[in-house]
């Protein structure tokens, strides 16, 4: 597999949910504006605030965001409290990850 083949693996997703999860961790970790990504992963303007607005709310809600399989299965959320105020929320890795 060449290198191009691997970055289009992450800045061309396959399926809808890998979409959602490249475009917002771009905002949340690597620091494209909100306008930025939108474009990169074509969604409208609009659209994407929204995918951003429900990310953010689900993770104070202690839900996990739709990318993520269900709660339970090896996902840990942070607690309500320690999300509330963060500036963008904490990228959530499988225990397993750890």
């Amino acid at each position: 597999m060449d290198d191009s083949s691997l970055r289009d693996f992450f800045l061309k997703p396959a399926t809808p949910a890998q979409r959602q999860y490249e475009a917002l961790r771009a905002v949340c970790i690597d620091g494209l504006t909100q306008k930025e990504a939108a474009e990169r992963f074509a969604y409208s303007y609009g659209a994407f605030r929204v995918l951003v607005h429900q990310f953010r709310a689900s993770l104070s809600a202690g839900q996990p965001p739709p990318f993520l399989p269900p709660h339970g299965e090896g996902v840990v959320l942070p607690s309500r409290r320690r999300t509330k105020g963060l500036s963008r929320p904490r990228r959530l890795l499988p225990t397993h990850a750890r």
